[in-house]
């Protein structure tokens, strides 16, 4: 997960872990998100868009061409401020909860494997970042 706000952080990773998903781990920064995906492959990944000075966008760019699925989570509802490659991404607005995290990951892990049930899916998803 990719979330600048720690706490923010801290509760997607317990609804993820209450969801099934067995490993979470969180980037700050699109730096430290940038090395993690240089080191490991994800199953898929969240992303906060606003991340104070930058946005997440550049890097949803890089999980693109590495084909990991990836929603973001974010505090605009518009569609406006997102680039057009990015417009029909899977979202959730914050505040989030448990329902609508796992709308997210049974969007994002249907994208990566159609046959699998949001369960199934969840169970099989790790969202990989560094503290």
């Amino acid at each position: 997960m990719l979330e600048d706000n720690f706490i923010i952080a801290m509760e997607a990773e317990d609804i993820l872990r209450t969801l099934g998903v067995e490993t979470v781990d969180i980037a700050t920064n699109v730096a430290q998100a940038r090395q993690l995906v240089e080191e490991h492959v994800f199953d898929f990944a969240l992303l906060d868009v606003n991340l104070g000075s930058e946005t997440s966008f550049d890097f949803a760019n890089i999980l693109v061409s590495r084909e990991t699925p990836f929603g973001f989570v974010s505090g605009y509802g518009e569609s406006a401020m997102f680039p057009g490659s990015h417009r029909d991404r899977p979202r959730i607005t914050k505040p989030f909860n448990e329902t609508s995290m796992s709308q997210l990951l049974a969007s994002v892990s249907g994208a990566a494997d159609a046959d699998a049930t949001p369960a199934e899916a969840s169970s099989k998803a790790s969202s990989k970042a560094s503290r």
